[in-house]
């Protein structure tokens, strides 16, 4: 009797590319926020940059949707694009509000927890929902 085969199950690339993109854009977002400190374009850019980060957490759940139900991957990454989403609507409140001593604390913890989700994509077969052939 065979055991448990696991398949790469299709859409994780589409995945890993949401994830790495989310990523990119938070890591603009941090070097556009201390261009706020000595430019005058430092502000637009952070704006534009904002905007896409906040897009990029929206494709991040369709890619992790896409990847869990057509695609035949486990559910997990829905839990955790929802939460990138949920905390990026919170920095952009706390941008708006001009808070800063909130939005940069939260804003660095979403790097690194995107840069984990990142790295984890990137170096594991988590993604793929065990298939049972008998």
């Amino acid at each position: 009797m065979a055991g448990p085969a696991t398949t790469k199950p299709r859409g994780v690339t589409f995945l890993k590319v949401a994830i790495g993109l989310q990523t990119l854009t938070l890591f603009f977002q941090a070097a556009t926020a201390g261009m706020l400190l000595s430019s005058a374009h430092g502000a637009l850019l952070h704006d534009i940059g904002s905007r896409v980060m906040y897009g990029s957490s929206m494709v991040y759940v369709l890619a992790a949707v896409l990847a869990w139900r057509p695609g035949g991957g486990g559910p997990r990454p829905i839990l955790y694009a929802t939460g990138f989403l949920a905390l990026a609507s919170v920095q952009v409140v706390l941008g708006i509000a001009h808070m800063p001593t909130l939005h940069v604390p939260l804003g660095v913890l979403m790097f690194g927890l995107s840069t984990l989700a990142l790295g984890h994509a990137l170096t594991t077969r988590a993604w793929a929902r065990p298939r049972v052939t008998a």
